[in-house]
């Protein structure tokens, strides 16, 4: 998509998560990768949400919603509202119970859309220091999450400034390497690690999505 679709489709995204009932309830929406370097077209469009969890819970929800669909966590782990709103969307993690991540991306991205999205307890900048943490301590360059992003919408709050510049394309932002390595990443360790996450990018097609706890 070119650079102005690209920034419209986050700020449809946005709107839907400001104004409509979502699987969890949402703190954070980012925008990372291509779209904040700048690139024109860009060719996936990389959006980060840090999630709450939900407070208190309805056990009873729960109970019912496992007896007639076979999906365990609604009412804990999405909000059951949504789900009985939108038994089509709800998706369930291996073990059977609804997955928040999952459920978000059903909500917001059509499967056929270049979209990845990385959901999460912590925030942007936290979850990119744990997730290069780790990737380091165990050579796993594959679960770098690229630090390169911009906050659009924070706790109700838009950041208008945040779409004006992306589509100017005038953040300034350094290369991949660069940043990992303002990071604490090694030169060596931080070349490498970006050669992965471009060989990874290259293979993903359609929507994706990944998530975490942190």
């Amino acid at each position: 998509m070119d650079r102005e679709q690209a920034v419209a489709r986050l700020e449809t995204l946005v709107d839907r998560v400001e104004r409509e009932t979502m699987p969890v309830p949402v703190r954070e929406v980012w925008a990372f990768g291509d779209v904040a370097l700048g690139l024109d077209p860009v060719d996936r469009l990389d959006v980060y949400i840090t999630k709450d969890v939900i407070m208190g819970g309805d056990t009873e929800a729960a109970a019912d919603f496992a007896a007639e669909y076979g999906v365990k966590g609604v009412g804990t782990s999405v909000r059951a509202e949504w789900a009985e709103a939108h038994p089509d969307r709800v998706r369930a993690s291996d073990n059977g119970y609804a997955a928040p991540e999952k459920c978000l991306a059903a909500e917001l991205v059509a499967d056929d859309e270049p979209i990845h999205l990385e959901v999460c307890n912590a925030s942007f900048e936290d979850n990119v220091r744990q997730r290069l943490k780790g990737a380091l301590a165990r050579d796993a360059y594959e679960e770098v999450l690229d630090p390169r992003g911009v906050c659009l919408w924070v706790d109700g709050t838009r950041d208008e400034e945040a779409f004006d510049r992306l589509r100017e394309a005038s953040l300034a932002m350094p290369t991949l390497p660069a940043a990992l390595g303002m990071l604490g990443a090694d030169e060596d360790v931080a070349n490498e690690a970006a050669d992965v996450l471009k060989r990874q990018r290259a293979e993903q097609e359609g929507a994706s999505v990944r998530g975490d706890m942190v």
